[in-house]
């Protein structure tokens, strides 16, 4: 990429590539930043603590601590190829652009997978739970309700997402803050017999072990997806041109910071205790603050979670998946009505399909989280793995880069270690989206056998200088 083109615009650079400016563009990075920690849930700890503090020995901190230092790699090779292709695409956009448009055709339908279903998985998430507060109520049912609602949010538009968004972190962050003092006051006044705060719920030398680790890391890993969900905001940033990439990491590094502090102080509650039985792993962060509070604060932090998962987590991956659909759809790789915007500047169209795709998986996937899990995971992983490879292409091959460290160094250790934990993943995880990806081939070739194009746009930008006309068509009409 020229000197010239590197000094221009977000918005520049999307007329660059051929692209109208029709998304709104009202998203600051402060915005972007709080956008990834709702997506990350910073207590998203709790509802699976039990299940990690078994499988880690008691060392859920180190748990979390692996998955910073693993993902951080994915964060820097996001940020990187963020601020060379400002669009909202994600990984569809940075391997069409970075590799060649085939590659971003498979990257996008693999990500699809995991967008597609995020939200359905935290519908039956919250689902669950609101069955836990309210017994023998219909899953299905509390399901439609939060779908509903993020459905409204999200059709308001930009504004109505970055409200809803600042609230809900707010709610979490306070009751954060809540969990820290009675952790605090609960470990000082001996509230919690055994229990005592120390580096042993870090690290243990007598129970880590290379296997633990390697459960650790793909625990993890896993626990970490949504950061790069902020890239699919790309073209509604108001910040300078690598807004999104600063945020992706200072998302990452915030909400690991959260998740080691929490999990510490749980650990340290949890009284030296070897597992959690069976009976009480899907709840023991709230058993554990139940004990250590003596009070009613268990079923405030149970409210804030189902809150957190079925509505602030679900409603950022439905703005997420619906850009997805919108870049795709834009490009030719998906039905034209998906890149309708209504009178607030959003794809509506795009957000009502998720809406309604949300609904109907829904009621053929209530109870069956595991599935749903191995799946997203599969999509997100592969995804992941194609974008490394696309830092290293567009800047080492295509752009004759010679910053090693982050455009072959970065690339190369995330590439390994996405594609050690997509090795070691669930056969239902493999099989399932090995299906998927057959099935995109399948749509691949039906697009070529019809005549149908299946570029992305310009792989690299045309050179526009200050003031300059792009030649290249701006709309998705014009370039059918």
């Amino acid at each position: 990429m020229s000197q010239q083109h590197s000094e221009l615009s977000a918005q520049q650079q999307l007329e660059a590539y051929g692209y109208k400016q029709e998304l709104k563009r009202s998203v600051s990075t402060t915005d972007l930043l709080v956008y990834g920690l709702v997506f990350m849930v910073p207590i998203a700890p709790w509802a699976i603590f039990g299940t990690v503090y078994n499988a880690s020995s008691g060392m859920v901190p180190l748990v979390y601590l692996v998955g910073l230092v693993a993902m951080i790699f994915t964060a820097l090779a996001y940020a990187q190829m963020a601020k060379s292709i400002p669009l909202a695409g994600s990984v569809f956009s940075y391997v069409g652009r970075g590799i060649h448009p085939t590659a971003g055709f498979f990257a996008g339908w693999a990500i699809l997978l995991d967008y597609l279903l995020v939200p359905t998985l935290l519908y039956v998430f919250a689902a669950e739970s609101m069955v836990g507060i309210f017994p023998g109520t219909p899953r299905w049912l509390w399901a439609l309700v939060f779908v509903a609602i993020n459905t409204v949010i999200n059709l308001l538009g930009v504004s109505s997402l970055k409200l809803a968004n600042r609230v809900f972190l707010l709610i979490e962050l306070v009751f954060v803050a809540i969990f820290v003092v009675i952790a605090i006051v609960a470990l000082t006044g001996g509230t919690v017999p055994g229990a005592s705060f120390s580096t042993d719920q870090v690290w243990d030398p007598s129970k880590v072990s290379a296997p633990l680790i390697a459960s650790a890391l793909s625990i993890a890993v896993l626990s970490f997806l949504g950061f790069d969900g902020i890239s699919t905001l790309s073209e509604e940033s108001t910040g300078r041109r690598g807004g999104a990439g600063t945020a992706m990491v200072l998302a990452l590094v915030i909400v690991a910071f959260l998740f080691v502090l929490q999990t510490w102080l749980a650990s340290a509650l949890a009284a030296g205790r070897d597992a959690f039985p069976d009976d009480e792993v899907g709840n023991a962060f709230f058993s554990i603050v139940q004990q250590a509070s003596s009070s009613g604060w268990a079923t405030a932090f149970f409210a804030v979670n189902v809150l957190a998962v079925g509505i602030a987590n679900a409603m950022a991956a439905q703005a997420a998946t619906s850009r997805l659909l919108f870049s795709m759809s834009r490009d030719r790789q998906l039905p034209a009505f998906l890149h309708k915007l209504n009178g607030r500047q959003v794809p509506q169209n795009a957000i009502i399909v998720v809406s309604v795709l949300s609904a109907i998986l829904v009621l053929f996937f209530v109870g069956q989280i595991d599935t749903i899990s191995s799946l997203v995971n599969f999509g997100a992983l592969f995804g992941f793995m194609l974008l490394h490879v696309s830092v290293f292409v567009h800047h080492v091959v295509k752009g004759k880069s010679r910053n090693w460290l982050l455009h072959l160094v970065v690339p190369l250790i995330g590439f390994l270690i996405i594609g050690y934990v997509l090795l070691n993943a669930a056969v239902e995880a493999k099989v399932g989206g090995i299906v998927w990806l057959v099935v995109g081939a399948a749509v691949f070739l039906y697009y070529r056998r019809t005549g149908r194009s299946t570029e992305v746009g310009s792989e690299e930008p045309s050179t526009l200088g200050e003031g300059s006309v792009d030649p290249a068509p701006t709309t998705a009409e014009d370039r059918r």
